[in-house]
């Protein structure tokens, strides 16, 4: 045929040699110690169809090393220790139909191989590592890559495709699912090369024939937000929710664009297969949380996500009603003092309840406002009152709760049924201060989400006049400790005073009891002892001999009937006893 082959198989090589034959149509490599195939090492083999370089120690495949084997047919590594594969280096090969890596350490194949193996026709990845594949790997052959195929027998054989993916530890799920579907199939257009494929977990299907697992095919995630834009209110709590569905069962994670930690509170609810929602609440939001929200579902196969904006105005600016959506796709509630409003997708809801207080957190997941307790009739926050010049502002005070939360307390005099005063904060420096809304019946407002060990200022003064310098207080979250400390100095007061009149009490009741259990038995106790001891000593029926010392105990004298009651057996049967038994001086006692 005038094709030129070439044979290498030095036991001691182990380069890639670099004096082949241009004219090489045919290259093996064999039985050598080559561990790496370098950069465009066949690059002047322009005529090289056949490239075997198997049974070696390659590792290690850039991926330029085939560049320009435009007329490569066939390339076979098998019997190497590939642990990788460059695939996007089948590109520089587009007349490649077999690539054969049997017998290597190949543990994964990345989702994007499939654009590069389509022109295939025999695929070898049998005796590797792989666990799984990438769920859409068979889309690229038929039956599911939806092609046609011809009922004449030239056709069938030249587009037949033969796989290898046998002796893998395969671990069966919806991943793989079409590759268990490829075993089951009848048709001449796909072949594999051993039918008889395992599953080596999850334990329930180690050891079990692909033939006889039933598994449901992988659905990749998709999401979608209840709404892409919000507006909503500053101080205002917003509800973002999405919605995935995907087998397996997606799970949700929301993140920020700017790559801010989302340190807010998520529900999650899975109430149904392959389908889950996820909610993340905004509460008392703040300039700092305006920006894009996104929601990631993910599972085995693959990954998608949605955006959601939100943008923080201030109330002043969002007054004017806005037609209210019949389908409320994203739920922002809004509590302040003022008025409704409502966005196209979208529910502000502006709330202030009798006597109930709000607050909200502008820092993270805290909130900075004031305590607020409104009485009477609500009045907007954009209609300022006349400005009451004869209403003075004195002894403004602070007094901590904690160290993140203060309360401001002050006198007003001159003040009418309809005074108001504003109430301003901020950290000290900063030009820009916070305003609160106050009860004008009250001269007391709290100030929540402040800072631990930082300096603040406060001014209260006349609604539309500007705060003086005696209407200005500046403090420190460090130090507001006098209110907590002299409570605690009342608690120790206190519980000295306990002390002393409890303790004294205590004494004299566990002197009582001592002197109680220590107190000496009395003279005729100590007799009567003595005396029933001498009773049990003299039971006897038969006389003794006294000697000088027992003539004391025989003075008591012992009758019949006395000897009975102490026996614990009944009269009668101790009478008996000692009329059969004689002279003998026991008792059953």
């Amino acid at each position: 045929t005038d094709a030129r082959s070439v044979l290498c198989n030095d036991p001691d090589m182990y380069e890639i040699p670099v004096n082949v034959p241009v004219d090489t149509v045919k290259l093996r490599i064999e039985k050598t110690v080559i561990r790496r195939i370098p950069t465009e090492a066949f690059y002047y083999l322009v005529d090289l169809k056949y490239l075997w370089v198997t049974y070696n120690c390659v590792a290690n495949i850039d991926i330029s090393s085939f560049y320009n084997l435009k007329q490569l047919h066939e390339l076979r590594l098998d019997g190497n220790l590939l642990s990788t594969f460059p695939w996007e280096s089948l590109a520089e090969m587009p007349n490649l139909r077999t690539l054969d890596l049997h017998n290597n350490k190949v543990t994964s194949i990345p989702a994007d191989a499939g654009r590069f193996l389509r022109n295939l026709t025999y695929l070898d990845l049998s005796s590797n590592k792989l666990t799984t594949l990438p769920s859409d790997l068979m889309d690229i052959w038929p039956p599911f890559s939806g092609a046609i195929v011809s009922k004449n027998t030239d056709i069938l054989v030249t587009q037949r495709v033969i796989l290898g993916f046998q002796d893998n530890p395969w671990f069966c799920d919806c991943r793989i699912s079409k590759l268990i579907e490829f075993s089951k199939i009848v048709d001449t257009s796909i072949v594999l090369l051993d039918p008889l494929v395992s599953c080596s977990g999850p334990e329930s299907l180690a050891g079990i024939f692909f033939q006889r697992v039933e598994l449901k095919q992988c659905l990749k995630p998709s999401v979608m937000t209840s709404a892409t834009k919000i507006t909503s209110p500053l101080g205002s709590n917003v509800l973002l929710r999405c919605d995935a569905t995907g087998y397996p069962t997606p799970q949700l994670t929301w993140t920020r664009s700017d790559n801010i930690p989302v340190n807010y509170t998520v529900i999650q609810e899975t109430p149904g297969e392959g389908v889950r929602w996820s909610i993340i609440s905004l509460t008392g939001i703040s300039y700092k949380d305006a920006g894009e929200y996104r929601c990631k579902a993910k599972n085995l196969a693959g990954m998608s996500e949605a955006a959601v904006t939100v943008t923080v105005q201030e109330l002043e600016r969002m007054t004017t009603p806005l037609p209210t959506s019949p389908t409320t796709t994203a739920l922002v509630s809004t509590e302040r003092s003022t008025s409704m409003a409502f966005t196209d997708k979208k529910q502000s809801r502006l709330m202030l309840d009798g006597k109930k207080s709000s607050k909200a957190v502008t820092n993270g997941s805290k909130k900075q406002t004031g305590d607020v307790s409104k009485k009477g009739e609500d009045t907007s926050l954009n209609t300022a009152g006349m400005a009451e010049q004869n209403v003075t502002v004195k002894n403004l005070r602070v007094i901590s709760e904690t160290d993140e939360r203060v309360t401001l307390t002050w006198k007003t005099v001159n003040a009418t049924g309809n005074s108001a005063v504003t109430v301003l904060y901020s950290k000290y420096g900063e030009k820009d201060m916070l305003p609160l809304s106050t009860d004008s019946n009250k001269n007391k407002v709290t100030i929540d989400g402040l800072q631990p060990s930082t300096q603040y200022m406060a001014c209260v003064s006349p609604k539309g006049v500007p705060p003086t310098k005696e209407q200005c207080v500046v403090f420190s979250t460090d130090g507001l400790n006098d209110g907590s400390s002299s409570e605690f100095s009342i608690l120790i007061v206190a519980s000295s005073a306990a002390c002393v009149v409890v303790l004294p009490l205590i004494f004299f009741l566990l002197y009582k009891v001592l002197k109680l259990h220590l107190k000496p038995k009395s003279a005729k106790e100590a007799d009567l002892a003595k005396e029933t001891y001498v009773q049990f000593e003299t039971l006897s029926l038969k006389p003794r001999t006294l000697n000088a010392g027992d003539q004391l105990w025989a003075r008591r004298y012992t009758d019949e009937s006395e000897r009975l009651l102490l026996c614990s057996r009944s009269s009668m049967d101790s009478q008996m006893t000692f009329k059969s038994e004689g002279s003998r001086s026991e008792y059953l006692c």
